[in-house]
């Protein structure tokens, strides 16, 4: 008999509370750790797994690529940078690219591309409109930008130039802006994802683009974690019709191997000049490649509108399973992207429920999240639910 193995990192800082399993393989949305107990994967790598594990299509294609070549630099132009880049462009609306390595990199990189815009205005402060409730990553600039004074604390002083207004109310930032000449852009999530899976609505993004269009401001969405087809459509403000000026991306776009990028518009396109921005691993042949696939992937399997059928499905058997239950305050959401908010604070139940065999995360301390990977099923759906609903309930009647 095989002894049991210990989850432990005592060389590792200790900079997540994580739960004590260790993860060893994966096939489709189910998960193994290490003494070979099986995992719902609900989590999808918090929305990264996109095609979830070890999908046979594109596990070959990395291999290939890892044998051809991994890494050059950007001294030197790659060519799977440009095909990826007209990939987004042609599902966007937009027109150019820069890659780099996750989404805090990316969302850190528009912010640069909002201060240049003033800059190049003749504006010497610019100062950039952002959410209550917003993530956009942990380095100073873009912590400085999230809404969440819990995870600003002790990092302070933090960037100035952020001017922080409350979701879905055009007259409080009309009030908030009002008479400002140095507010260049207005930068937010479509579906806010750490803050508690907090939806923008339509008709709120459209007065939104109207209003950057009346100031001459950019509009910046954040899609690291609502986009790519997560919602059903390759972007989640598409299902208001509007277009961004420039669009940070990452998670999902590479199903697992580190990538972010930033896609502009003609707006924004051209701030960035040589020198002005760069990386050394980002737009890497090895990252290029798992965006390619990972594209292409989708549309040949029709992962779109198998996240909002299946999404809906799930939300639906969410609502009928908590239907009257005390303490289930809203399940909101869409497509593969959902959240079930509690009275409560319910941290707890995120071991509760690898300890059934389901991986799911808890935001905003009352929050539980989903987000599984877009080869979801409506049986598996079910399955989810059938692991969690109990678990809610028993916690929703402890004192």
């Amino acid at each position: 008999m095989t002894a049991f193995a210990r989850a432990d990192s005592p060389h590792v800082m200790n900079t997540y509370a994580r739960v004590p399993i260790a993860l060893e393989r994966g096939q489709g949305v189910r998960v193994w750790d290490v003494n070979g107990k099986q995992y719902l994967d609900a989590l999808g790598g918090i929305a990264v797994n996109t095609l979830g594990h070890n999908h046979p299509k594109l596990v070959p294609a990395l291999q290939q690529q890892i044998a051809k070549i991994i890494h050059t630099s950007n001294y030197y132009h790659v060519p799977l940078q440009e095909e990826l880049a007209r990939l987004l462009a042609e599902r966007s609306g937009l027109t150019n690219v820069f890659f780099c390595n996750s989404g805090l990199e990316a969302n850190e990189a528009a912010l640069k591309l909002a201060r240049k815009y003033g800059h190049d205005r003749g504006i010497e402060r610019p100062q950039i409109v952002v959410y209550e409730k917003a993530f956009h990553g942990r380095s100073i600039a873009t912590l400085s930008a999230t809404g969440n004074p819990k995870v600003q604390a002790g990092f302070g002083p933090l960037v100035e130039g952020f001017i922080r207004v409350p979701m879905n109310d055009i007259a409080a930032i009309r009030a908030a802006t009002e008479g400002n000449p140095d507010v260049v852009a207005v930068f937010f999530e479509t579906i806010q994802g750490e803050g508690g899976v907090n939806p923008m609505r339509a008709e709120y993004l459209r007065e939104l683009r109207a209003l950057c269009d009346e100031r001459g401001w950019l509009m910046m969405i954040d899609e690291v974690q609502c986009g790519m087809g997560r919602t059903g459509k390759w972007f989640a403000h598409q299902w208001a019709g509007v277009l961004p000026d420039v669009m940070p991306l990452a998670k999902g776009l590479g199903s697992g191997v580190p990538i972010g990028a930033v896609v502009a518009g003609p707006k924004a396109a051209s701030i960035f000049g040589p020198g002005n921005h760069g990386t050394t691993f980002g737009g890497n042949p090895l990252a290029m490649r798992a965006g390619v696939e990972t594209i292409r992937i989708m549309e040949e399997d029709s992962l779109l509108a198998n996240a909002f059928d299946v999404g809906e499905h799930l939300k639906a058997a969410l609502l009928r399973a908590f239907s009257g239950l005390d303490g289930v305050v809203e399940v909101r959401g869409q497509g593969l992207m959902l959240g079930v908010e509690l009275a409560k604070p319910c941290g707890v139940l995120v071991q509760r429920a690898a300890d059934a065999g389901l991986l799911i995360s808890v935001t905003a301390d009352r929050v539980i999240r989903l987000v599984p990977s877009l080869i979801l099923t409506r049986e598996e759906a079910d399955e989810i639910v059938a692991l969690l609903a109990p678990l809610v309930q028993s916690f929703l009647a402890e004192e």
